[in-house]
């Protein structure tokens, strides 16, 4: 007997459109706004009618009930829980090019992994590593900030991270911590080749056994008078100096 294949629920024209442009056959139905008759939204019906998926136009209330949220764009879908890869090794051997990946100790925040999966995606992140018992999984407040980003970017919980950074090291990708207190700043280091880049909790930073488990450990340069910056924005930092050294 199959087994029926688990749903949630996505929501704004971002999610929405990145589900569809991926996976359209995934998305079962989609509710939208129907007193909405903007531009944007006649071009979102018009791009589903074409994928054959099913439009159920309802009122607001009921959008606002099934999001738990005002901020639903006036679009909610409910599509299939799809998986972009079932572990760590799959990951890895899928890999084209030089890897480059995001790793979170501790990021238990919806709005803060949202934001860190929009980031990975723009910088071309393989994927976001986290661990099972200090991280958020992927509800539907994450899905909402990443605009589109937790449908194309693999996250993956692994049950021990420390394990989990030295499987990473086998396999020639170096861990780079970011952390306070180091005199070694993150433009120092020559990041492409293989590279994982760990980020710590705001506030905590990573936990012992992470950073002692990271061959290098890094600062960003704070030249004002906060001393850290938020994760996400810290993510982006790392990953697109990544980005231009290995354009350049």
């Amino acid at each position: 007997m199959r087994a029926m294949a688990k749903h949630k629920l996505l929501i704004g024209f971002h999610a929405v459109n990145a589900r569809l442009r991926q996976n359209a056959q995934s998305v079962s139905d989609i509710y939208i706004e129907a007193n909405r008759k903007d531009r944007r939204m006649l071009d979102f019906v018009r791009l589903a009618e074409s994928l054959g998926v099913t439009l159920h136009p309802v009122d607001a209330d009921r959008l606002r009930g099934m999001a738990g949220t005002d901020r639903h764009q006036g679009v909610v879908a409910r599509a299939e829980d799809v998986s972009l890869a079932l572990n760590l090794d799959e990951l890895l051997d899928g890999i084209e090019g030089t890897p480059l990946l995001l790793v979170l100790d501790g990021v238990t925040d919806p709005h803060n992994l949202g934001a860190c999966l929009r980031v990975a995606d723009g910088a071309g992140a393989h994927a976001v590593i986290a661990p099972k018992d200090r991280s958020v999984g992927l509800n539907t407040t994450v899905a909402k900030v990443a605009s589109g980003a937790a449908e194309t970017v693999p996250y993956i919980t692994v049950t021990n991270l420390a394990r989990t950074l030295r499987e990473l090291q086998e396999r020639g990708i170096w861990v780079i911590g970011t952390a306070d207190g180091t005199d070694k700043s993150l433009y120092d280091m020559d990041l492409k080749g293989p590279t994982a880049i760990v980020m710590g909790a705001e506030g905590e930073g990573m936990r012992r056994l992470t950073r002692e488990t990271c061959d290098e450990l890094v600062a960003i340069p704070m030249a004002g008078g906060v001393e850290s910056l938020n994760v996400s924005v810290a993510s982006g930092v790392c990953l697109y100096e990544a980005v231009r050294q290995r354009r350049s």
